[in-house]
C-alpha cells in the first residue's frame, strides 16, 4: 500500500486537510472543479521560481479565497504588495470572480516535501550530480527537524540511455502509519535527455490526537 497510495491522500479526514473547500451542484461542480485546476495551474506557473508549497481555495457564495504558502513570500509579494495585486487582476480577469489572496510563509522550508523536491528539480536542471542534490536535500531535512526522509529519482539519469529509478533514504519513513506526519511531493525536470521524476516523502513525526472534525480541519489549515 505504501508504494500505491498518495500519503496526503491516505491521510485526509485525520490531520490533513483538503485544499479546495468548496460545495456546489450537478454542473455546477464541474465548472467549479475545473475552475480550480485553471486557477492551480495558472498559479503554479506565473510562481514558479518563488517557492510555491502548495495553493488552497476556499470559495464563499461572494468571493474566491486563495491562500497561497510560499518559501519565499517576499518574491510573490513585490514591492508594496504590487505582485500580488497584479496577481489578483489577471485571476479576476480570467475567472470573473473577486479573489482574495493570503500568502503564507511556510517556516521551515527544508521539511516541506514540494519545496525539497522542487530544489532538486532546480539542481538536475543546472546539470548538478542528482545524487549530490538529493543527499544534501535529505540531511537539510533532517537537521531541521525531521525523523526520515527518502527521494525517488527516475528517468534517464546522467544521460543514459536506459532509464532506471534510485532510491535515496535517511532515517525512517513509516507510510503505512496513519497518524505519521508524512509529507509528500512529486515534481517532474526537464532536461535536454527528457523527464527526471523526482518524488520526496519527509517524515515529520507522529500526531497523537483523535480523527479531527471538520471544523478543526478548516482552522488547522487557516
Amino acid at each position: 500500500m505504501g508504494n500505491k497510495v498518495n500519503p496526503n491522500i491516505l491521510r485526509l479526514g485525520n490531520y490533513k486537510t483538503w485544499d479546495s473547500k468548496w460545495f456546489a451542484k450537478g454542473k455546477e461542480f464541474t465548472k467549479i472543479l475545473h475552475q480550480d485546476l485553471k486557477i492551480r495551474a495558472f498559479v503554479e506557473k506565473r510562481l514558479k521560481e518563488a517557492g510555491l508549497s502548495r495553493t488552497e481555495i476556499l470559495r464563499s457564495a461572494k468571493n474566491v479565497t486563495l491562500n497561497v504558502h510560499t518559501g519565499r513570500p517576499g518574491n510573490i509579494i513585490g514591492k508594496g504588495g504590487s505582485a500580488v495585486e497584479e496577481l489578483k487582476i489577471e485571476l479576476e480577469k480570467m475567472t470573473g470572480d473577486k479573489f482574495i489572496i493570503n500568502i503564507r510563509e511556510v517556516k521551515k522550508p527544508n521539511v516541506d516535501a514540494r519545496l525539497a523536491a522542487e530544489l532538486i528539480v532546480q539542481q538536475i536542471e543546472k546539470r548538478v550530480s542528482y545524487r549530490r542534490a538529493a543527499k544534501m536535500t535529505i540531511d537539510k531535512a533532517l537537521e531541521s527537524g525531521a525523523l526520515g526522509a527518502k527521494i525517488l529519482v527516475a528517468g534517464r539519469l546522467n544521460g543514459v540511455e536506459i532509464a532506471r529509478k534510485e532510491f535515496f533514504t535517511k532515517g525512517k519513513v513509516p507510510l503505512q502509519t496513519i497518524r505519521a506526519d508524512i509529507d509528500y511531493a512529486s515534481v517532474a525536470a526537464h532536461t535536454q535527455y527528457g523527464i527526471i521524476g523526482v518524488k520526496v516523502w519527509i517524515f515529520r513525526g507522529m500526531i497523537f490526537k483523535k480523527k479531527a472534525t471538520t471544523e478543526e480541519l478548516v482552522s488547522h489549515a487557516e
